[in-house]
């Protein structure tokens, strides 16, 4: 009995060995022909085995370029497709760099980083002024919404001169006055939410009786 373990590594796993022997066998057949016929007839098989991919174009030379790869590309064949370089298959992919830009105010995001290098770039005042209002309303926002107290509006407007470098500034208590940064939504308070549920209970206990009433009057 031959174990896996006494056996050649399967080179592609999702075919799984069976359908490497017969690659295997491919190279033994001396007539190019009869090659050819049997690598498209283990094609439509290798097809079989992964039922899960759709048939394009792309994946048919995919399979053929698999058949190549568990041949380790000895295999003379009248292919569809060109053979693959041995130099594309063993190529490494290149690795990926990490973002080195470090967000300064993570509980903000990369977003609001972004909208203040848009409001630094502003020439009109009313606009700079309009953007850094959003801006703001967008950061009392998000920070309301990762902590259960009130952030005070200097410390926003702090926040916005470190983002900016010093670049943008507005009036404190032109904002407090005004309420400029008022949050642009508000969650729902937990007495607002049981109001509600108190208001859904007097309705379905309204409808109760009048069908109990409805049923009598029937009796």
């Amino acid at each position: 009995m031959n174990y896996n373990t006494s056996l050649e590594p399967i080179i592609l796993k999702e075919y799984g060995r069976n359908v490497q022997m017969l690659v295997e066998y491919l190279k033994t057949v001396e007539d190019v022909e009869k090659r050819t016929e049997q690598a498209h007839a283990l094609v439509e098989l290798m097809k079989q085995v992964t039922p899960t991919v759709k048939e394009t174009l792309e994946t048919n030379q995919k399979l053929w370029d698999d058949m190549y790869i568990m041949a380790e590309l000895d295999l003379d064949i009248n292919s569809p497709y060109p053979k693959p370089e041995e130099e594309v298959i063993n190529k490494k992919p290149a690795r990926m760099p990490y973002a080195s830009n470090r967000i300064k105010y993570k509980h903000y995001g990369r977003n609001i980083e972004l909208l203040v290098k848009e409001a630094i770039a502003k020439e009109d005042p009313q606009e700079r002024e309009d953007a850094i209002i959003y801006i703001g309303k967008l950061m009392k926002s998000f920070y309301g919404s990762w902590n259960k107290e009130v952030i005070d509006d200097a410390v926003i407007l702090e926040n916005i001169q470190a983002i900016s470098g010093g670049k943008l500034n507005i009036n404190l208590e032109k904002v407090r006055e005004d309420n400029l940064f008022e949050r642009l939504y508000k969650a729902k308070t937990r007495k607002h939410q049981e109001e509600r549920d108190n208001h859904r209970g007097r309705g379905r206990g309204t409808n109760n009786r009048k069908g109990g009433s409805q049923r009598r009057r029937r009796n």
